[in-house]
Order: C-alpha cells, then sequence, then structure tokens
C-alpha cells in the first residue's frame, strides 16, 4: 500500500449557526437590554456529514440540519480537518465522559457554542467567531441579564437527535 492511501483526505469543517430567538432577540434586545443582540446563537459543528453538538442531554449528533430548529441560520466555514472519523469519534467519546456531560451543561458558562468552540479548534486549529462565544457575558452585562440568570441557569437546551456511540447520559 502507498504512503499516499494511508493519509486522510481533508474534510470540510462548518459551523451551523442557529438562532434560538427566531428574530427575538434583534427585535427585542435594545428595550430589554439597552443594546442590540442579532441573535441568540445555538452552533453545532459538521464534519464527515454528521452535525455534532451539545446539550443538556451530553454530545449528541444528526444528519445536517437535522434537529428539531431545522435548517441552520447561517453556515460559517471553518476549515478543512486531516483528523480522521475514527480520531474525531474517540475524541468525542472523551468529551462526552468528561468536561461535556449533560449534567455539565450550563447555558450561560458551558454551552453547545463552548463545545463548537472546542471542537473546532481540535479539528482546525480555529476558534469559532468571538460574537457568538461572547453573548453570553454580553446578556450578564446588563441587570436584565443579572435579573433573569437564575431562572436561565436552570434552563435544559437539547435539539433532538442520537447520542454519540448510541449511549445516553444519565441526568
Amino acid at each position: 500500500m502507498s504512503r499516499f492511501a494511508m493519509e486522510p483526505l481533508p474534510q470540510p469543517v462548518k459551523l451551523y449557526v442557529y438562532d434560538l430567538s427566531r428574530g427575538l432577540a434583534r427585535q427585542f434586545s435594545p428595550m430589554m437590554l439597552g443594546k442590540q443582540l442579532d441573535g441568540i446563537w445555538h452552533t453545532a459543528v459538521v464534519v464527515n456529514g454528521e452535525e455534532f453538538f451539545y446539550g443538556s442531554s451530553g454530545i449528541a449528533n444528526c444528519q445536517p440540519g437535522g434537529t428539531l430548529l431545522g435548517p441552520p441560520d447561517s453556515v460559517i466555514d471553518l476549515g478543512t480537518t486531516e483528523v480522521t472519523e475514527e480520531i474525531f469519534m474517540d475524541y468525542l467519546s472523551s468529551l462526552g465522559e468528561s468536561s461535556f456531560r449533560g449534567e455539565c451543561y450550563k447555558l450561560f458558562e458551558h454551552n453547545c457554542n463552548t463545545f463548537s468552540n472546542e471542537v473546532s479548534q481540535f479539528l482546525t486549529g480555529k476558534k469559532i467567531p468571538s460574537h457568538i462565544m461572547d453573548l453570553p457575558a454580553e446578556i450578564l452585562s446588563t441587570p436584565f441579564g443579572q435579573l433573569i440568570k437564575p431562572i436561565v441557569d436552570s434552563v435544559q437546551i437539547h435539539p433532538a437527535g442520537g447520542n454519540i456511540g448510541g449511549r445516553h447520559n444519565q441526568s
């Protein structure tokens, strides 16, 4: 077998971005927060023909655009990866057993965007856009954000999909 047959082909890596508010953040954030927000972002990483995301039930996957959220509001090209599918699935399994278990989910501090950022860096060496990562701090910097934090901390988000490896985390 030649050396070239052993090297993985670069795979595209995409960030699927969904506005959980369906446009309401853009409309009401100036009144409620005193600043303009373009959306309340949920993200997922698409690689090897699958969409991978994190929610209160842990790491899950589905066909691209196959969650209850429907098609993404935008798709960001993160680059390519030469990480094999096998290594990537082992990596996700490890994350799912450690820092990205369902019970570790916190809407403001450790969420789908934290997961997407970590996975993007593993696959491509690049972070996801800062306006997505900075959104929780931006909301919490307002009086309204501080008021709703205790309520929002109790919210669990999990767009339907299958758990990695067929394992369902016990939350």
